[in-house]
């Protein structure tokens, strides 16, 4: 299977008839040398497989424990010296030094090949130079065992190896890699490459519109900017669309000239108002379908950095999918960037929200555990759907089953996702293909105004796809959620889930028409609220103050056990009702982090000041009773009628979902901004 050559690859495999050569996937490294994510494309760690026991038995002890010792670092501290880095594709080893290929950026992810794909074995092509320098090639299987497959060693200055690798074995997981020991004089591996034959039809690459909807000019040209830069990107890029929400816009940033350079004409900016995430991406969506001459839509968050390789593989792998498959990218921490913070997403289907899958990870660092000793990443993870910071959509899915649901943010993707699995397309969340962004733990998404979005479009999503007859738990964990908020003081939050459930009811049709009004509505409502209101200076706001100290100067700050969580739960509604302690409403009782804001921390105080999880502001918390009665009974009626009324709930929204995701309803949305009417931004924050 191997052959070695000081001049040429031979060993290759042989062409069948009515087949051509597409190159997968091959060697890169990061040109801008950012130690930090030098272990996503080479690593010089051993790999010793983590433990075997991902699922126990027992108590929440035992498996926080078993969760542990998987995680637990196996990093000895060795490094690659950014000097070694020769090139995008070639790297130069030390004498002796042994460095492993199997790694994010640069192993094989056979078992979705196998699974999804029309290609059958695959060609890896290594070339190195360094006399005595030895490759050897790997793979593991779903439970993350690793077999040495096959080694060619360098017999003069240089030599090319081929090695052909069937993808038969990889039915439910595993990858292919390589490693490279250099000789005594050291070694530089040029390049590799993975190829395969593949049926004449299938030669030419697919073309991508890539869709980016921004109110962040400097983050979005600079993304602009790295797409432009990479030559090897430009032929299968067709038009780039930016669809410009803001105030300040993309075309006046610093960094905008360049990437208008970069990308030529093949930039188009688009402006129109502030439509949200959907209304953003199902405008790319409509002129890559109306404009009908790229083969996939490529939706992409404005603030995130590329590694513009992936898309050449997310564009490849959809090329050879066995069907038109929307191929969707990782997310990786922009302030960690090692750490991978979502690699394969469901819908749980009696709770309707979305989780990492079952037998996954989310936030696992692989510069403290490489990929080869991270069992659970060797499995194939089959997914629901993928986020929209970097997910590509054939232009033939986007025809057939519509655009975004007009919902300006949140559960959009999921949605679109659920909506084509059940059309018969799948999602593929593809490893090797990947963007590094703010990680959703940075963000006050559950309590800001985005708890509005967050509430009523996930319970439209769940009358869209739920597969039971009143959305499973979907309606008593609304209700649940909604007394924790009560209890916590975050009345703002609880008054705008209220107000979306109240939306919901008023049916599908009313959702284009209140797009572009919806945030500047939310965030006029919330103002009234002292939980709402964000102060960037501690010191705006009253010291803590209290008539009695903590009982024997304990700290009330705690994670409850499980007994203490409920008797919590149970008595935190009751203690709601009792009258508002002295000074607390002029005073706050404590301060609480962010990290210490659960509800069961919250329930013990009359008033508090609470940070926000993105370390920019505080808000003052006060209990109101008289507030938390009007709401907990309204909270009642509204989650009866929610439960009496889903089964018809659930057929308005499905009987409706076609119009409203349509080509022409969404033209009627665009038509101020495309009928030579001036486009406006209304006020609020990004979408």
């Amino acid at each position: 299977m191997t052959t070695t050559s000081q001049t040429t690859a031979t060993g290759t495999a042989p062409a069948a008839a009515g087949t051509v050569t597409r190159l997968l996937q091959r060697q890169i490294l990061p040109l801008d040398r950012d130690t930090d994510v030098f272990p996503l494309y080479v690593d010089p760690e051993e790999a010793k497989l983590d433990t075997d026991r991902y699922a126990v038995g027992g108590n929440k002890a035992a498996k926080d424990l078993n969760n542990a010792a998987i995680r637990q670092s196996t990093s000895t501290g060795r490094k690659v010296h950014p000097d070694q880095i020769r090139s995008r594709t070639a790297l130069r080893l030390e004498p002796s030094q042994l460095l492993s290929f199997g790694t994010y950026f640069n192993a094989f992810p056979a078992s979705y090949w196998r699974r999804h794909t029309v290609v059958t074995e695959v060609e890896l092509t290594v070339s190195v130079t360094g006399a005595g320098s030895v490759v050897t090639v790997y793979k593991s299987m779903a439970r993350g065992h690793s077999q040495r497959v096959d080694a060619a060693t360098v017999e003069g200055d240089s030599g090319s190896f081929s090695f052909v690798l069937p993808l038969k074995p990889f039915v439910d997981g595993g990858w292919y890699w390589y490693d490279v020991v250099a000789g005594d004089d050291g070694a530089t591996v040029e390049g590799a490459e993975w190829t395969a034959q593949v049926p004449a039809d299938r030669a030419e690459h697919g073309t991508v519109d890539v869709c980016i909807t921004t109110m962040l000019p400097d983050m979005s040209a600079q993304l602009l900017g790295q797409l432009g830069a990479a030559e090897e990107l430009q032929p299968y890029l067709d038009t780039v669309f930016v669809m410009d929400q803001g105030k300040d816009k993309v075309t006046g940033s610093e960094y905008f000239p360049a990437a208008q350079e970069g990308l030529g004409d093949k930039l188009r900016v688009i402006v129109q108002g502030n439509l949200g995430g959907s209304g953003g991406y199902a405008r790319g969506q409509l002129e890559s379908v109306r404009k009908g001459t790229a083969t996939y839509a490529m939706m992409m968050d404005d603030d995130v950095v590329c590694e513009p390789e992936g898309i050449i593989r997310a564009v490849t792998f959809g090329d050879l999918a066995k069907r038109p498959t929307i191929v969707g990218g990782h997310m990786f921490n922009l302030y960690s960037r090692s750490e991978l913070h979502s690699f394969g997403e469901i819908v749980q289907p009696w709770r309707f929200w979305w989780q990492t899958r079952l037998d996954g990870y989310s936030q696992w660092d692989l510069g403290a555990r490489n990929l080869r000793s991270s069992r659970w990443l060797h499995k194939r993870a089959d997914v629901d759907f993928n986020g929209w910071f970097m997910c590509l959509i054939p232009r033939v899915v986007l025809e057939e089953v519509g655009l975004s649901l007009p919902v300006f943010i949140k559960w959009d993707d999921s949605e679109f996702g659920l909506r084509a699995k059940e059309a018969g397309y799948p999602t593929v969340s593809f490893p090797g293909a990947a963007v590094w962004h703010v990680p959703w733990t940075d963000k006050n998404d559950g309590v800001d105004w985005q708890s509005y979005f967050h509430h009523r479009n996930r319970i439209i999503a769940a009358l869209l796809h739920s597969p039971y007859e009143r959305g499973g738990r979907m309606v008593r964990e609304s209700f649940n959620h909604q007394v924790k908020h009560l209890a916590s003081l975050q009345y703002s939050t609880a008054e705008l889930r209220h107000l979306a459930m109240e939306d919901v009811l008023r049916g599908p049709h009313a959702l284009h028409g209140e797009l572009a009004t919806k945030l500047a509505e939310v965030n006029a409502f919330r103002k009234q609220f002292s939980d709402a209101q964000l102060h960037t200076d501690r010191d705006e706001l009253p010291p803590v103050r209290r008539k009695k100290p903590p009982k024997k100067g304990k700290s009330d700050i705690e994670i409850p056990g499980r007994l203490s969580t409920l008797v919590a739960a149970g008595l935190a509604p009751l203690r709601q009702l009792r009258p508002v302690r002295e000074m607390a409403q002029e005073f706050p009782e404590t301060e609480l982090s962010a990290m210490d804001a659960g509800w069961y921390n919250l329930v013990k105080y009359d008033s508090a000041v609470v940070s926000m999880n993105d370390g920019s502001s505080v808000a003052f918390y006060r209990r109101d009773p008289a507030r938390y009665r009007d709401l907990m009974k309204r909270t009642i009626d509204i989650h009866r009628r929610f439960h009496r009324e889903w089964p018809e709930l659930a057929r308005q929204y499905r009987e409706s979902l076609g119009a409203i995701t349509s080509p022409e309803a969404w033209e009627k949305t665009f038509a101020p901004w495309t009928d030579g009417a001036p486009a406006t931004a209304p006020d609020g924050k990004d979408g």
